[in-house]
């Protein structure tokens, strides 16, 4: 028989998990222990992500694309989490950060390598973010092998080839290691999609949760940077990015782009 748990506190590892918390204000400052556990369930729900992700990775590359679907349902739901989770830490003011902001020294949100996991099993890819784990060489392999891996927009791009859809073959034969750029032929695909449904009713609804998960995440990056702007306002945040200016330039940002341009295409 598989080990069993004796107790809830147990399986769960409670214990090692409560004693996670280190506040490092000296004296303890009361709203260290909110800033401390907003980020540490953060990661928690960033790691299920992962998680879910690599499954659908997995079960689109062996084409049994229906399996996906309610995995990335979950995921939407997840990111819905982590937008929520925002609303209480803007109940952090100005003045109460001020007090322990200076005990994260270069610590950054930046440095979070699971959401940079999550942008690579999106189709997100950027070498240049390894730098930021040169130090760390488990995470930095863990981030590097992502990177050299397909993603999960370039498996589905794949796969509707493999069911007859006219993708353009320079598309195919980009490498995963490769950022995803939008490619107009691409577009022409989901047009084709979108125009019969019936016809390609799996396709169709795959798109739909690409785009529910992709609508989910542009909403948490405008979010995190409201909740920026409201506690620190334009000053430089800790891991030496521009702070509120940095994060704009990511409000925009999209993971699968043709599947957005597409609405405008369909008439």
């Amino acid at each position: 028989m598989p080990p069993s748990a004796d107790n809830y506190s147990d399986y769960l590892q409670l214990n090692q998990l409560l004693k996670s918390q280190r506040l490092l204000s000296d004296p303890p400052h009361h709203d260290e222990m909110l800033f401390i556990i907003q980020h540490q369930t953060s990661e928690l729900w960033l790691k299920l992500i992962v998680h879910e992700l690599i499954a659908a990775v997995e079960f689109v590359r062996q084409d049994e694309l229906a399996r996906s679907f309610k995995i990335l349902a979950r995921v939407k739901h997840v990111t819905s989490q982590l937008l929520d989770q925002w609303s209480v830490l803007a109940t952090l003011t100005p003045s109460e950060y001020g007090e322990f902001r200076g005990v994260l020294g270069s610590a950054s949100g930046l440095q979070s390598w699971q959401y940079r996991l999550i942008e690579f099993l999106l189709g997100k890819k950027d070498r240049r973010v390894l730098r930021i784990h040169a130090d760390h060489h488990d995470i930095h392999d863990r981030l590097e092998r992502a990177l050299d891996q397909p993603s999960l927009y370039h498996e589905f791009i794949h796969l509707l080839s493999r069911r007859g859809m006219s993708v353009p073959q320079d598309m195919l034969d980009r490498p995963p290691t490769d950022s995803h750029e939008e490619h107009p032929g691409l577009v022409d695909v989901f047009r084709t999609i979108y125009l019969d449904p019936d016809t390609h009713w799996e396709a169709y609804e795959m798109c739909e949760k690409l785009v529910d998960v992709d609508e989910q995440w542009a909403l948490w990056r405008f979010r995190h940077l409201k909740v920026v702007e409201r506690v620190i306002g334009f000053k430089r945040g800790t891991g030496g990015t521009a702070g509120v200016d940095y994060l704009k330039r990511l409000v925009e940002g999209r993971f699968f782009h043709e599947l957005w341009t597409v609405r405008t295409a369909l008439g």
